[in-house]
């Protein structure tokens, strides 16, 4: 799809095995993919990975915009009089290489034609020098040959001008609307070689390395979204982080607050840690936050001891309304006491209580009436029966 909307189309190749990827276009908003060609000629052996194509593209793009800025070209430009330079020395260099080898064949050749003819030995040993040197010089021709192949064209002054020119409307030119993606793909293609990219195991991480038509490289690191926390790079780091959080006696507001200035974001390339994601992350570590200041304050009044919970605090861990809890409370489904002070609730929930009211959460509406009912009908049946056998 040489319209579509991936960039890197045909340049991209598998850092791991060396394979092109391809492109995957999906889903209701069309969103691309860059997937191992390896996955395809190779099921055996699995595949090494399939990334997004939004962030990748977006990486290499604003590289490109750097390439072609000015200042970047006048550098360019400059550069390429330098290696000019050196390819007139190097060539200057095989010119005395040939010099040297042609003298040699010709003198071998002189004493070849100088020999008695009688003297045949020494004539067959001047022949077989003759025959290498000729086979130096001619070996020494196609090296030349082949150098001069591979060294690029040198611009020419025209060239150079319309190229100054040129840079002072590409940025202008790439964002435009009217350009087409095919335009912008033109553009990448006219300077970069090759774009490989290697995935830092299961992580966010994404190593990129551009390839740049003329020799130069630019290493970087692109950020993916992943679907686990677990896969997160610095995870080992935001657990620490939070159980030092939480010591201070922060809140799950103030912690998401501190995890977003110390610039930790969640998967999913989410902006940042809602309080939600942080009191599911205080779950899964076995930690309670403190209760949000709110107001006046008793200071005197205990908190609530290892494996104890405020009522809204465990609420938000559970994801359901408060007043559905104090509902629970009332008809003795969970352990709790109201403080002297304060009259606030402290719900007594170790981990597996707490797994126990969300598998309780989970249940559909009207589950407890209905059983109540059949527990009543059940009840009403047995009564009518013993009723019977003693009349």
């Amino acid at each position: 799809m040489r319209h579509g909307p991936s960039l890197l189309q045909g340049v991209l190749i598998c850092g791991k095995c060396g394979h092109r990827m391809q492109v995957r276009y999906g889903g209701p908003k069309k969103l691309h993919t860059y997937t191992c060609s390896r996955m395809a000629t190779d099921y055996a052996e699995g595949f090494c990975h399939y990334l997004p194509g939004a962030p990748l593209d977006e990486f290499v793009g604003e590289w490109v915009l750097k390439a072609l800025e000015p200042a970047a070209l006048e550098i360019s430009l400059e550069a390429s009089e330098h290696l000019k330079k050196e390819r007139k020395e190097l060539d200057g260099l095989w010119q005395k290489r040939l010099e040297r080898a042609s003298y040699e064949a010709d003198r071998a050749g002189r004493h070849y034609r100088l020999i008695e003819p009688e003297n045949r030995l020494v004539a067959r040993q001047l022949a077989q020098e003759w025959e290498e040197k000729l086979e130096a010089k001619r070996k020494l021709e196609e090296d030349y040959r082949r150098f001069e192949r591979e060294q690029p064209r040198p611009l020419s002054a025209t060239e150079r001008e319309q190229i100054r020119r040129l840079a002072q409307d590409i940025p202008a030119l790439w964002r435009s609307p009217s350009t087409t993606m095919a335009e912008r793909k033109e553009i990448v293609r006219q300077i970069v070689e090759r774009v490989s990219v290697e995935n830092e195991g299961k992580s966010e991480r994404l190593h990129v390395t551009i390839d740049w038509v003329g020799g130069s490289q630019t290493k970087g690191v692109v950020i993916r979204p992943v679907s686990k926390l677990e896969h997160l790079s610095y995870y080992p780091r935001l657990c620490e982080r939070i159980r030092e959080l939480v010591a201070e006696n922060l809140s799950t507001g103030e912690i998401a607050e501190a995890l977003y200035r110390e610039g930790m974001r969640p998967p999913k390339h989410a902006e940042r840690f809602s309080r939600q994601a942080v009191s599911e992350l205080l779950q899964r570590l076995g930690l309670r936050p403190a209760h949000p200041r709110r107001g006046r304050r008793n200071f005197g009044e205990p908190a609530p001891a290892q494996h104890e919970w405020w009522l809204s605090d465990l609420a938000q861990a559970l994801q359901m309304p408060t007043g559905t809890l104090h509902g629970w409370i009332r008809r003795g489904w969970v352990e709790a006491y109201q403080q002297r002070s304060s009259r606030r609730w402290i719900i007594q929930a170790d981990e597996a209580e707490v797994e126990r009211l969300r598998q309780l959460r989970s249940l559909p509406m009207g589950h407890h009436d209905h059983h109540r009912w059949l527990d009543y009908a059940s009840r009403r049946m047995a009564l009518e029966g013993s009723m019977q056998e003693n009349t």
